[in-house]
């Protein structure tokens, strides 16, 4: 029985056990209690402790447990892994007037005083990491026997999104039930939308928690926004059946849960969305974030080891994410649709409520098709790494080979197709890649090959750069084109930086999908600040601000202007371009076709603030307008880390050394990216070296995606020698350092080392 009082926690912990104090020892951050106090006479025992608080989530207004991947031991004593499952019931006593939301539903309540008690009904079976409630200032809604919790005031923003919310829910459960035959499998359908929560969502049954600004959307919302909030929905939804009702054993095999979220929330946005728009987004929402992490030295498996517990949220990342969703799909390709659903039916019902490891899966899969899934999965589950691919043209067959970018030899079975161009016509052919070489007859020698045209592939392909991309009539096609492209631009394949950014910028008004503007202005961004020079920036500046402006124009979508607008008001150093997006803010007059939010204005303060040296007046002032007191709260913390003062960041930085000023992580990671925007660089570069020291204390003390999300956010924008130099020594420094950090290190450096390298070549 566990049990939560909100309030302050008191100086030193108390333990009881069956109603007798004994005496403690912390041991390692671990509760050791004598074996003789545990003498059981009966089914129970019956401990009582005051209740941690690293894990709680306090806040003024309300408070969240969030436990996983080892983090319910900080709050009560309990084995603390994910094989060990149990009933919980809860009781909480609060401030009068907050709600509540836990893994069950209320059975009761008291009120006395100023405070309320609620007890639960006894919740289902939980791993201790899946065990959770809130409580706060929210305001309560209620549809279709599902209960929401949130803390948004915008009347708008509420008006558009909650019944939204509540439909998104619906129809993803409908789906799921549907296709695993079995029916939703908790007691209840519970969400609370958390401000600057640490994830996207977490999958507590009944109390599933969100962050957000992802589920409240206005009219300015773009296509893009309103799929990814359906997809995080269906991904929580599906996390019910795939890691709540069957939940991995260990954490090595966490990935499981992530791989089979993201799968199924990716059939149900096919559904909603139509395969034309699915097969858009999974080719750009997964691999060039799998390339991310794939192509660099620091990459690990799908599935890695874990010796130490509290090293499981290093297992998180964008592999388990991105990477593994896509190995799930080319081994249904392999299966057939109909066998390896009928295989993971199967699975569902074999550890129903139990624990399985990924060799589970494989050894019921195995029962449904002739293919050697045990020699597939070495490759793809097991080893790191993308192959890499290429083609000659000889005694009229096309050649296609695959190697490894890295390490040993191996092939990566996989399919899919290729276009083929003729003066004046193409052709489109299926690959199947079952070794490390397969030929075509062609009638004559292509003008050019474009690899992976259906977005099904995995591996870096070669690359066309040109017009002939933006004449293609499908826009799947010109995803891959520019994926493609942007990859070999880093591997040094034949495209340099400067020849892929006069690409891309040729292309602001040609592409009129959304989705493919939105990443080939995300690629324009990146290589226009972290692969060109300043000299470079300076001669290219004034072609991409004109270019973007006439695309605004051009543009006929109000979305794309927004995406073009957002673009803009990244990349632009001109007095010109200055006092426009000031204008713009000042007056709150959106440019002619764009739709700007509180939120957008709030952006553009932060942007002015960051390249002008009027930081204090602009964001005082954004301050008084911004009206939600949890999103003004978010910019008064960012106002240091973007004052025009270089003392003031300074002490900012200093600060994030106490955990306190840390908690709220996303905000301490936006807060970093500014300090570490190419135009601040220098005045941050000194503490580069203690960035990277600090990054152990980050890791324990820090959520699961924190540490990464450091890293990410200082060293994204360098490409200096130097700032390599300092991380190249802190690893030579640190030979035993824990390979799991030294790989998101390696990760987050990628670039700068890429970019340094360039650098070096060309000089």
């Amino acid at each position: 029985m566990t049990e939560a009082t909100m309030m302050k926690p008191q100086a030193g912990p108390e333990v009881k056990v069956n109603g007798q104090p004994v005496p403690i020892d912390l041991r390692n951050e671990h509760l050791v209690i004598d074996k003789q106090w545990l003498q059981i006479d009966s089914n129970t025992i019956q401990i009582e402790c005051m209740a941690g608080n690293e894990s709680l989530n306090r806040n003024n207004d309300y408070l969240y447990a969030l436990f996983v991947p080892d983090r319910a031991r900080t709050v009560f004593p309990c084995f603390d892994q994910p094989d060990l499952k149990a009933v919980f019931i809860l009781s909480l006593s609060v401030p009068a007037g907050w709600a509540v939301m836990a893994n069950a539903s209320i059975k009761d309540s008291t009120t006395g005083g100023d405070r309320t008690t609620y007890h639960f009904r006894p919740s289902d079976k939980l791993p201790t990491y899946l065990f959770s409630f809130t409580a706060g200032k929210y305001t309560a809604a209620a549809k279709s026997g599902m209960e929401f919790l949130y803390r948004e005031t915008d009347t708008a923003k509420i008006r558009l999104s909650v019944d939204s919310i509540f439909r998104i829910h619906k129809n993803a459960i409908a789906f799921l039930e549907n296709w695993t035959g079995i029916r939703f499998p908790f007691q209840k359908c519970g969400f609370v939308g958390i401000p600057a929560f640490q994830f996207g969502g977490m999958e507590h049954p009944g109390e599933v928690q969100y962050n957000a600004p992802a589920l409240f959307l206005d009219n300015g919302a773009t296509k893009e926004q309103l799929i990814a909030r359906s997809a995080l929905i269906a991904h929580e939804t599906a996390h019910m059946w795939f890691g709540d009702m069957v939940t991995m054993q260990w954490f090595n095999d966490v990935w499981m849960k992530e791989v089979f979220a993201n799968f199924m929330a990716d059939k149900i946005t096919e559904k909603l969305m139509g395969s034309e728009t699915f097969r858009i987004k999974f080719l750009l929402d997964h691999t060039p974030a799998a390339f991310g992490v794939d192509r660099t030295p620091g990459a690990n498996p799908i599935r890695q080891p874990l010796n130490n517990l509290k090293d499981a949220g290093a297992m998180y990342g964008n592999i388990i994410y991105h990477k593994a969703p896509i190995m799930m799909r080319q081994l249904e390709l392999l299966m057939g649709k109909a066998a390896f659903r009928k295989g993971v039916q199967e699975y569902l019902r074999t550890y129903r409520y139990g624990n399985a490891r990924w060799d589970d899966l494989i050894a019921i899969l195995g029962k449904y098709t002739s293919a050697d899934l045990h020699a597939w999965n070495e490759v793809w589950v097991h080893r790191a790494g993308r192959p890499v691919f290429d083609y000659v043209y000889k005694n009229g067959r096309l050649i296609i080979t695959q190697s490894p970018e890295s390490g040993f030899p191996a092939i990566w079975p996989q399919q899919f197709k290729v276009v083929v161009f003729y003066p004046g016509s193409s052709k489109i052919i299926p690959i199947n890649m079952k070794g490390n070489a397969t030929a075509i007859s062609l009638s004559a020698p292509p003008e050019a090959v474009l690899f992976n045209a259906d977005g099904m592939g995995y591996g870096l392909f070669p690359a066309i750069v040109g017009e002939r991309i933006y004449q293609l009539p499908h826009p799947l096609q010109r995803s891959a084109a520019y994926i493609n492209a942007y990859e070999n631009m880093l591997a040094n394949r034949g495209v340099k930086a400067g020849e892929l950014l006069d690409f891309f910028i040729d292309g602001l008004e040609k592409e009129t999908n959304e989705l493919n503007l939105r990443v080939i202005c995300g690629y324009t961004a990146n290589v226009y600040w972290n692969f060109s020079s300043a000299a470079e920036r300076a001669s290219k500046n004034s072609a991409l601000e004109e270019a973007l402006r006439q695309a605004m124009v051009a543009q006929t979508s109000s979305n794309n202007k927004k995406i073009l607008f957002k673009t803009y008001q990244d990349v632009y150093e001109s007095s010109h371009a200055a006092r426009f997006i000031y204008d713009v803010w000042q007056s709150q007059q959106s440019p002619n076709g764009i739709r700007l939010t509180e939120d957008d204005y709030t952006a553009l303060a932060v942007t002015i603030a960051l390249k002008t040296d009027t930081a204090n007046t602009v964001l005082q002032q954004q301050l008084t307008r911004v009206s939600n007191p949890d999103r003004r709260a978010r910019l008064q913390f960012l106002v240091p880390a973007l004052s025009a003062d270089s003392t003031v960041r300074d002490t900012f930085f200093l600060s994030l050394t106490d955990i306190n000023n840390r908690r709220k992580e996303s905000w301490v990671a936006a807060a970093l990216s500014f300090m570490n925007h190419p135009l601040r660089q220098k005045s941050f570069f000194k503490f580069l070296p203690a960035s990277l020291n600090m990054l152990e204390d980050i890791q324990r003390t820090g959520d699961i995606f924190f540490p990464q999300n450091w890293l990410n956010a200082i060293f994204y924008n360098y490409q200096a020698k130097q700032a390599w130099q300092i991380v190249d020594d802190f690893l030579h420094a640190h030979p035993g350092y824990n390979p799991l950090l030294k790989g998101r290190i390696l990760q987050a450096t990628d670039n700068l080392y890429r970019a340094e390298q360039r650098h070096r070549n060309d000089g």
